[in-house]
C-alpha cells in the first residue's frame, strides 16, 4: 500500500513509497483510513523543523473504518467509524503526567506521524484505547479533525476561556485558526480575524463562517479597526494561530489591560517581543500544545451535540499520489482544510 514517508533526517526527504500492510495485534484495531488531514506539523517535519524519527509515515489526523480487531478487543466491531486519539502512541503511562492524564509531557511519550508511522497511508493499527466510534450524523471528512479541534478545546475551554461578550481577536487564519474561529462563533463571541495578502482565500472563508471582522493587516490598520470595535480599549481575548513573530507581536499590542493571550502557533524559532507589554498590561500569556484525556471526552460530547460546523472548513481533498500538491497548497495558504485519501 502507499504511504506518504519522512524518509530520512533532514529538510525535505519525504516520499511516496510502498510499505507493507499492517498486523492487527491483540488489543489492536486496524482501521482503514477515509480521510486523514494536512496539519502545520507536517509542513514542520518536511521542513525538519519539528522532531521526528525517520523513517515513519507521516500523518495524525484521521477518521476511518475499523476492518479487523485483534482477540482481546471488546468495545469495537468491524464497520464501527471511528476517529483516533494519535498522541499516546507510546507513552510511559507511570509519569505523574500520564497518571494526570497530560501524556503529552511523557519524556518517553511518541504520537502518530513523526514518532511512529502515522495515517497517510490505506491502513493503520492503533490500540484499542486509542479509538472513538463516531455518530453516524457526523462525517468521516469532519471526523478527521477530531485531533485538531482537541487542540482547541484545550487552549479555548481548558486552559483559558473567553468569557460571554468579549471581543476576541484571532490571529492567523490557518485550519488551526478556522477550528479556532467555529468553536468561539459557537459560542456567540464577537471574533475579528487577521491575515495578510497571502490569507486571502482563508480571510474570505473566515467571513462566510460568521467573523465579525475580517482584517488584511497587509492593506489595512488593525490597530484602527481594533479601537473602532472595542471603543478605544483594545480586545479582552487573542488567539494566536500563525506561529509568525509579527502576528504574536500584534496579539499583545491589541490586547487590553488585563487581557490574555493564548499562543496555539508554533513558531519554530525564536522570536523578539515587546516583552514589557506583559508587565505594563498585565497580560495572561497561555501556551498551549496538544490535549489531555479530558479534552478528547469534551471533543466526543461535542460531536454527539454536532453544533460545530467543521465541514465547511475543507475546502479540498487530494489522493496520497497528489500529496505534494497538496501539501503546497497548505504551506501557500491557498486552502482551508485539505485532506488526504488513499484511493
Amino acid at each position: 500500500m502507499k504511504a506518504v514517508m519522512k524518509v530520512a533526517p533532514g529538510p525535505g526527504n519525504v516520499e511516496l513509497k510502498d510499505i507493507s500492510d499492517v498486523e492487527c495485534k491483540d488489543n489492536e484495531v486496524k482501521i482503514n483510513v477515509k480521510y486523514s488531514g494536512i496539519c502545520g506539523t507536517d509542513l514542520h517535519i518536511l521542513h525538519d523543523t519539528f522532531k521526528n524519527f525517520p523513517p515513519v509515515v507521516l500523518g495524525h489526523e484521521f477518521a476511518g473504518i475499523v476492518i479487523e480487531t485483534g482477540k482481546k478487543v471488546n468495545s469495537f466491531n468491524v464497520g464501527d467509524r471511528v476517529t483516533v486519539l494519535p498522541s499516546t502512541a507510546i507513552t510511559c503511562g507511570l509519569c505523574e503526567y500520564c497518571k494526570q492524564g497530560q501524556y503529552v509531557f511523557c519524556e518517553l511519550r511518541r504520537g502518530m506521524g513523526y514518532g511512529v508511522n502515522g495515517s497517510f497511508t490505506k491502513n493503520v493499527v492503533v490500540r484499542e484505547d486509542m479509538a472513538y466510534k463516531i455518530p453516524d450524523y457526523i462525517s468521516l471528512e469532519a471526523a478527521a479533525l477530531a485531533e485538531p479541534l482537541a487542540c482547541v478545546v484545550q487552549a479555548l475551554e481548558e486552559l483559558e476561556k473567553p468569557n460571554a461578550g468579549d471581543t476576541v481577536l484571532l490571529s492567523g487564519p490557518g485550519p488551526l485558526g478556522l477550528v479556532s474561529l467555529s468553536l468561539l462563533i459557537n459560542r456567540g463571541l464577537h471574533v475579528i480575524v487577521a491575515g495578510t495578502d497571502v490569507d486571502g482565500t482563508r480571510l474570505e472563508l473566515s467571513k462566510k463562517m460568521g467573523a465579525s471582522k475580517v482584517v488584511n493587516v497587509s492593506k489595512e490598520n488593525l490597530s484602527d479597526i481594533v479601537k473602532g470595535h472595542t471603543n478605544g480599549k483594545g480586545v479582552d481575548f487573542a488567539v494566536e494561530c500563525a506561529g509568525h513573530p509579527s502576528s504574536i507581536n500584534a496579539c499583545l499590542q491589541q490586547l487590553k489591560n488585563k487581557g490574555k493571550l493564548v499562543q496555539l502557533g508554533i513558531v519554530g524559532s525564536e522570536v523578539t517581543l515587546d516583552y514589557d507589554l506583559v508587565i505594563y498590561k498585565q497580560i495572561t500569556l497561555q501556551g498551549s500544545v496538544a490535549h489531555s484525556m479530558s479534552t478528547w471526552d469534551k471533543v466526543m460530547k461535542l460531536f454527539e451535540q454536532n453544533t460545530l460546523d467543521l465541514n465547511s472548513l475543507i475546502t479540498h481533498k487530494f489522493p496520497l499520489e497528489r500529496w505534494k500538491e497538496a501539501f503546497e497548497m497548505s504551506e501557500n495558504k491557498q486552502a482551508g482544510k485539505v485532506l488526504l485519501y488513499h484511493e
